[in-house]
């Protein structure tokens, strides 16, 4: 046991040294160019801080559907990554409307941390979660920040993703949820399109209008490399060709990256 201790306080102090020369690298670089520390102005920060909201978001959707160390979920991560918005926040130079849209809407993803596994470690989807384990806490605190961030004249993606989240901290599938999801992702989709964001449009679609119509619309997508594009698509013809559901979600299986996603792929096929 000694050498376990050695050897671990000897890396801690190589690392510690490591930290020191960048340190010390990095001061001598300020004093020899002459670079002052000082805030920026309002102009710069307005322009650094879209690169910061986006890597802080960015960090936590790694924790919240993490591909690395075999996990789905990486609470850290996402922990850490509202952390640092917050401390935006308590900034009077960055307390934005965008950084309070952005922190709400991660207040809402985490409210279901509790919910999104079972006691065997498998993943639980939406429809299946158990409320009771939703932190009505976190819900709240979402809420909070999402009225806080209805100042200004701009909406930003984060406004839109956050309203979409707060409509899923309502479990009841009515028209009125659905209808305003799929609204809000019309609008995110002109901001800043993605392919997951037109796949979600399409699923709010089918619950809002009916499957036919999310039909249609899918099969217009060619995201041939994307499991999740033959997830839904199975979802989609569920209920309607049971036969190409089941070839959609086997589609899917192949392509998917993780075992947590095959899984829950192979989950839907038994349910046929």
């Amino acid at each position: 046991m000694d050498s376990v201790y050695k050897e671990k306080a000897r890396q801690n102090f190589l690392r510690c040294c490591g930290i020191n020369k960048r340190l010390f690298r990095a001061k001598e670089k300020l004093r020899q160019e002459k670079i002052r520390i000082e805030l920026p102005s309002e102009s710069e920060i307005d322009e650094r801080l879209e690169a910061v909201l986006r890597t802080i978001y960015l960090l936590f959707n790694e924790g919240y559907y993490s591909v690395s160390q075999n996990k789905t979920l990486r609470k850290d991560l996402c922990f850490d990554a509202m952390r640092l918005c917050n401390m935006l926040i308590e900034n009077e130079f960055t307390n934005r409307p965008q950084v309070n849209a952005l922190l709400s809407l991660m207040c809402f993803h985490a409210s279901r941390f509790d919910a999104r596994f079972d006691k065997n470690g498998e993943v639980v989807l939406y429809d299946d979660q158990d409320t009771a384990l939703w932190d009505s806490d976190l819900i709240s605190k979402g809420g909070y920040f999402l009225n806080h961030s209805a100042s200004g004249n701009k909406i930003s993606k984060y406004h839109l993703e956050a309203a979409i989240a707060y409509w899923h901290t309502k479990k009841e599938d009515t028209n009125e949820k659905w209808e305003n999801i799929l609204q809000l992702y019309n609008q995110l989709l002109q901001i800043e399109y993605s392919p997951i964001a037109a796949l979600k449009r399409t699923y709010a679609l089918s619950k809002a209008n009916g499957k036919e119509e999310a039909i249609i619309e899918a099969e217009k997508f060619k995201f041939t490399d994307n499991h999740f594009y033959f997830t839904l698509l199975g979802e989609l013809h569920k209920g309607i060709d049971n036969t190409k559901a089941k070839q959609y979600f086997e589609k899917a299986i192949s392509i998917a990256k993780t075992q947590t996603d095959k899984k829950t792929i192979q989950k839907k096929i038994d349910s046929l």
